[in-house]
């Protein structure tokens, strides 16, 4: 039984007899009259029960790095190439994934009570709980599940909106329109013809759902809810707790924030279009999903804030074009002690919207071959928005680089808030010192100018919360049935309302389905992952400065060029998810919780002004 397996179709053959041979051998062979034989044949059938959980494996886990390689090239192609013939081979090794994932997870449960030392203890663990849309173990149920993923993706890349004069707008067009305009009756078109591309998923997310929670069911977990909320290191009911009482943190600055925003807004647009109390229409908010709102800053700024410089401007006047946009991203890395990006980066990713083809837009960081074939995918806009994205996505690739020497399946970070995390707490460091010394900016702005510049982060950050965490808290009540699909829309619309005091601008009814004008809904990728990112960026941000000597306000703190703080960043990204989270933690932060207080103290200047203005205008806060 110590032979190497050698393929997946051995593998349950193989343990079936292991786990026989060592029940029958121990019945067998148990002598009543003799206590001490009896127990070396019980030590001896738990060394061959560790043996084949430990062989099952290192089966699954190069089985599963294989496969991992081809459907990543697979789904490259499809999101690059989209046609009917690579959406079908998308889902083709779609369904080899998942079945083969399922297979594996499912097997793990007859190593439940085997002794097996921390680190395989850990993989076991991870094999059963990993899967985001675990399909039934019925292989035409498989099949279906594979081909609805494919299509919810298809949709959404393929989705335009045609106005009534025949120009028709990709979505990365649309959010720039829903960015720059300020008419209110354009902006409600964008927004409700941008929400027709989703109409049809409804029926195809709804079937779905049924078929990834009897995959859910067969693993041993009462829904898909329960397996998402079991990926963190901690029981699921308990990983709830932790979001709310993160957010009971924020929630304040938010409150505040919102209710400037919403007087503002009535003070430009009037009562009919943004009335003074209650929720917030959502196409004011100059986003497509209102979910960050920095693209009204000049509608919200008051007349002293503005700082001077205007990134995007910056960005024109110096002649950055895409890539040069990504070298200096890169820049940042490097300035750490990271090593450059290698050559295949910059060949194989994609940085323009084609022209000739249709292509998923939405941008993303890609790891083909689990070793250094890294890459992004973006249809980058030549704005401080994206110089900010772009810095998000390749600390993706700075991550999946730096754990690449763990065993694959610890080749992934902490939790996935961490991922999400590390760029973005790169792009905290993207302050006016930093846009000096990469020769964007002559002068520093006094501190004065500082209000205006928090602000603006505050419209970016702050307002996201909310959105962040509302998106996965309607899921998890469809997932486990609170939710039922006849009331799709208008529980969305609920939570919305709830967490982030924001309304639809027009009347919405159940032959909506607006959950899937947003990407990660019929992308399948799970979203409290950014919430936590926003909480946990703020608390790397913190201690690299500290780590770095930066003794100023932590809001005009840059490590660029640091590699103390490098050194130690990348510490924690060399752990990949070999440790529990809270270990990864420790070794920026020094402490093993989450805590939301580095964003209080961040935003604490502006949290002041803001409850300032609300009161000196008389506001109404709340909603």
């Amino acid at each position: 039984m110590n032979l190497p397996l050698k393929r997946p179709s051995k593998t349950a053959l193989l343990i079936a007899m292991a786990l026989g041979t060592a029940a029958c051998g121990e019945s067998d062979q148990l002598n009543h009259n003799n206590p001490a034989q009896n127990t070396a044949v019980t030590q001896q059938a738990k060394v061959i029960d560790t043996r084949s959980a430990i062989a099952f494996i290192e089966q699954a886990e190069a089985d599963l790095a294989q496969l991992s390689i081809e459907a990543n090239r697979a789904e490259w192609i499809y999101s690059n190439f989209i046609t009917e013939d690579t959406a079908a081979l998308s889902a083709a090794m779609g369904e080899k994934v998942i079945s083969t994932s399922v297979r594996y997870a499912t097997e793990t449960a007859k190593f439940a009570n085997v002794d097996l030392d921390p680190i395989n203890a850990r993989k076991l663990n991870s094999l059963r709980s990993s899967l985001v849309l675990p399909a039934p173990l019925d292989p035409a149920k498989n099949a279906e599940l594979a081909k609805i993923s494919s299509e919810l993706n298809g949709l959404y890349g393929k989705g335009k909106y045609c106005f009534a004069d025949g120009k028709c707008l990709t979505q990365p067009e649309l959010s720039n329109l829903m960015a720059e305009s300020s008419d209110p009756a354009l902006l409600l078109e964008a927004w409700q013809g941008w929400r027709e591309i989703a109409k049809p998923m409804r029926p195809l997310f709804q079937r779905e759902v049924e078929l990834a929670n009897e995959g859910a069911r067969d693993l041993g977990y009462r829904d898909l809810s329960e397996l998402w909320r079991s990926q963190y290191d901690m029981e699921p009911a308990a990983f709830s707790a932790e979001l709310d009482r993160l957010w009971g943190q924020i929630k304040p600055l938010y409150d505040s924030l919102h209710c400037y925003v919403r007087g503002e807004l009535n003070e430009k647009y009037g009562d009919d279009v943004a009335p003074k109390t209650g929720p917030i229409p959502a196409h004011l908010l100059g986003n497509m999903w209102a979910q960050q709102w920095g693209t009204i800053y000049h509608s919200v700024a008051p007349d002293n804030a503005d700082p001077g410089y205007n990134v995007t401007a910056l960005l024109a006047e110096n002649g950055y074009d895409e890539v040069k946009m990504v070298k200096q991203a890169e820049g940042f890395f490097t300035s750490l002690g990271f090593d450059k990006l290698p050559d295949s980066f910059w060949s194989r990713s994609m940085f323009v919207q084609p022209q000739d083809r249709d292509v998923v837009c939405h941008a993303s960081a890609w790891d083909l071959d689990n070793l250094d074939d890294i890459r992004i995918k973006m249809c980058i806009q030549k704005t401080a928005e994206d110089f900010t994205v772009i810095h998000h996505e390749l600390g993706h690739n700075f991550y999946q680089r730096a754990y690449k020497e763990q065993p694959f399946i610890f080749k992934n970070s902490a939790n996935d808030g961490f991922h999400e995390a590390i760029g973005d707490t790169i792009a905290l460091s993207i302050t006016p010192k930093y846009l000096q010394q990469i020769g964007l900016l002559d002068t520093v702005p006094d501190a004065d100018k500082d209000i205006g510049l928090l602000l603006k982060q505050a419209l970016d950050k702050i307002a996201f919360m909310p959105f962040g965490l509302m998106i996965d808290q309607w899921r998890w009540q469809v997932f486990n049935g609170t939710i039922k699909p006849e009331q799709y829309n208008q529980a969305w619309w609920d939570l919305r309302e709830k967490y982030q005091g924001v309304k639809a601008p027009i009347a919405r009814s159940e032959m909506d389905f607006d959950p899937g004008a947003k990407y990660h809904v019929p992308g399948n990728v799970p979203y409290t992952r950014y919430f936590l990112a926003h909480v946990l960026q703020f608390q790397f941000h913190k201690a690299l400065c500290d780590i770095a000597g930066d003794t100023g306000p932590v809001h005009r703190c840059s490590i660029y060029g640091n590699k103390d703080a490098g050194a130690k960043l990348n510490e924690m990204l060399e752990m990949g998810a070999s440790q529990p989270w809270p270990e990864a933690l420790n070794v920026v932060t020094g402490t093993k919780q989450m805590d939301a207080k580095a964003v209080l103290d961040y935003f604490a200047p502006l949290q002041v002004w803001l409850d300032e203005q609300n009161t000196q205008a008389s506001r109404q806060c709340g909603w």
